[in-house]
This record gives structure tokens, C-alpha cells and sequence, in this order.
């Protein structure tokens, strides 16, 4: 019996018989097991090879988050160097090594 005849039957025996608290969790967790199981298959999550496929796209993910971080690393990194460049050359111009080096 698959789970989407287990909720049928539930909910007929909740139906003939009147429900409880148990029979409603029941209803209420075959319902979400079915649901979920809908929506994996409608995602292409269904086959055995999903967790592979989810393992792959984390390390994927994961790849790109540390690309993106030491890009931007690199990008401040150029940036504070030009500053201090540029500072170092308006110090030696204020001191004036231009003239000195004539």
C-alpha cells in the first residue's frame, strides 16, 4: 500500500468512525509525507541519485562563496596598495625629491 492510499484510508475511517486526536496526526502526517514526496519528484529530487546531486551543488556553492571572497580580497588589497602608492608619491613631491633628483 503506497502513502497515497494509507490517506485515503484514513480519511475514510475518519469519515465512517468519527476522529480522534490519533487519527488526525495520522491524516496530518501521511498528508506532509505525501506532499513532500510530490514535491520532490515535481523538483527531480526523487531518484537516487538526488543526494549526489545536492552534495555536488554544496560544493559548488561553497566553491563560489570562496572565489567571491578572495576576488574581493584582492580588489581591497589593490585598492589600499594604489592609496599607499599614491600617498608615498605626494609625500616625495611635498619633501621635494623631484628637484633633488635634477
Amino acid at each position: 500500500m503506497n502513502r497515497q492510499d494509507m490517506l485515503a484510508q484514513l480519511i475514510g475511517q475518519a469519515a465512517a468512525a468519527g476522529t480522534d486526536v490519533l487519527t488526525l496526526r495520522a491524516i496530518v502526517e501521511e498528508a506532509s509525507e505525501v506532499g513532500a514526496q510530490r514535491v520532490l519528484t515535481r523538483l527531480g529530487l526523487a531518484d537516487d541519485g538526488a543526494q549526489d546531486d545536492l552534495d555536488e551543488l554544496r560544493e559548488l556553492l561553497g566553491a563560489w562563496r570562496d572565489a567571491k571572497a578572495s576576488a574581493w580580497k584582492a580588489v581591497v588589497e589593490w585598492l589600499v596598495r594604489g592609496i599607499l602608492a599614491l600617498l608615498l608619491i605626494g609625500i616625495a613631491v611635498r619633501l621635494g625629491v623631484p628637484e633633488m633628483l635634477r
